[in-house]
């Protein structure tokens, strides 16, 4: 079992946290026709936008409620009717995620009785869905706000579904909750993986299709893409709910309690026992009375891809064993990586991550670090390999260790939007990024003789 050990420090130095708002944000944006409102100040809304903005190089839609010195004092419930009035009015949002942030939260702010005095006094407005979460920064990190959000969404009540012979999609629906560590191109992927079994995959939130990267033929001041209100309003008829990452463990049993859908938890989807994993369920939803799974049973692309990931994995393997890797990663994130970083014979020298979860406890290594980016710089020295966000490129250069980006915010890369790093093709991916960066290291140390170029 690994120890979790957290620094009794009186202050974050140089934090590796990310605020709860932000998650929140990001949930709210795999919703299309979405207005994510920041109930606070401005500040609050300008960091999480600079934030996303530079990540995806995409337009983000976000407001605020523009909270001042004077209403944090009498009380927001003014801000909150004339920012949904405003964007309404404007934006012409189909839903509104209405979150709120360490100001509103200190004050205590009741947002279920302002939102329902702004529902008896705009009856006018009864049609427009207002998802609503409590996300203070003072606690939690991006993982728990997105989850958070995640849970309010699944469970708010939309109504029944407008045309509910409209949909010609007559496949079985699965419902995909994947946590905040898979990109938009990973949730792409995954719903390929679910659609080449048959299913209809019902990806709640919906990054592939908001955050992907792509042009719209006009601007729209909210999320052009993710799962519409029809999609949710659908919920309960999935088969199953596959819950991808243990953080959206609370999402599917809300699931499970308000429709009875049943569900399953995969940590991880990246390494070759951990796809197979997946790949034998969805097998087992498509023939629930099959005693045993045969190889016909997989669709004829994955075998092939397997094949390939295990060669992948044969002409890497040199270049991993025994190195020392320091990751500094949200909790889902960091199992995943560490995971397969283990089972490709690496040594985890050092684990920093951002907040409790169920998962450390069961990490590779022998201890992990609730901590910043100060802790992680002193236990990360002497190791071969650093992987974390961008903001760690100060702390790889001081100690003259490659840096490999993952998690949020990354701004000195492109196309973030559609990297893929899960499955078997995107744990392959994931091989020769790592693989290349101790190749190249190796190489710098023993260059080839002149001769011989």
């Amino acid at each position: 079992m690994t120890t979790i050990c957290k620094p009794k420090k009186s202050v974050a130095v140089n934090p590796l946290k990310q605020s709860q708002p932000l998650g929140a944000s990001l949930a709210f944006l795999g919703i299309k026709g979405m207005m994510p409102l920041f109930h606070g100040s401005q500040g609050c809304t300008a960091y999480a936008k600079v934030l996303l903005v530079r990540h995806f190089r995409e337009a983000i839609p976000l407001s605020t409620t523009a909270m001042t010195e004077v209403s944090a004092i009498l009380g927001g419930e003014d801000n909150v009717e004339t920012a949904i009035l405003t964007l309404v009015e404007k934006a012409k949002p189909e839903i509104i995620g209405l979150l709120t942030t360490g100001l509103t939260e200190t004050r205590g702010d009741d947002m279920p009785r302002i939102l329902k005095s702004f529902r008896e006094e705009h009856p006018e407005l009864e049609n427009l869905a207002i998802v609503s979460v409590s996300t203070p920064d003072y606690k939690g990190g991006l993982q728990e706000g997105y989850a958070a959000t995640v849970e309010q969404i699944v469970t708010a009540d939309y109504g029944a579904a407008n045309s509910p012979d409209s949909d010609t999609d007559t496949r079985p629906q699965v419902t995909i909750l994947p946590s905040s560590m898979f990109s938009p191109g990973e949730v792409e992927e995954i719903k390929e993986i679910v659609s080449a079994f048959g299913f209809k995959p019902l990806a709640v939130p919906d990054l592939s299709t908001s955050m992907d990267g792509h042009l719209e033929d006009d601007f729209r001041a909210i999320t052009s893409g993710g799962a519409t209100l029809e999609d949710l309003r659908r919920l309960g008829r999935s088969h199953f709910t596959l819950a991808l990452g243990e953080s959206m463990r609370s999402p599917a049993v809300a699931l499970q309690k308000r429709f009875g859908t049943d569900y399953e938890v995969f940590p991880r989807l990246a390494g070759l026992g951990a796809v197979d994993e997946f790949l034998m369920r969805l097998c087992r939803l498509v023939s629930p009375d099959k005693k045993s799974i045969q190889s016909d049973d997989v669709p004829a692309q994955f075998p092939r891809q397997r094949r390939q990931l295990q060669d992948a994995i044969l002409d890497t393997h040199f270049y991993f064993g025994r190195k020392r890797v320091s990751l500094a990663l949200e909790p889902d994130l960091l199992y995943q990586v560490s995971w397969l970083l283990h089972e490709m014979g690496a040594e985890i020298q050092a684990a920093v991550t951002t907040t409790k979860s169920p998962l450390l406890e069961q990490l590779p290594l022998e201890s992990v670090t609730i901590g910043d980016f100060e802790d992680f710089e002193e236990l990360a020295k002497g190791s071969d390999l650093i992987i974390a966000n961008c903001q760690a490129k100060v702390i790889a250069d001081r100690l003259n260790v490659p840096l490999y980006r993952m998690g949020y915010p990354i701004y000195d890369r492109l196309g973030n939007g559609s990297r893929c790093l899960v499955g078997y093709r995107g744990t392959m991916q994931f091989l020769f990024d790592v693989g290349n960066l101790f190749l190249e290291t190796e190489m710098s140390h023993h260059p080839t003789p002149a001769g011989l170029h």
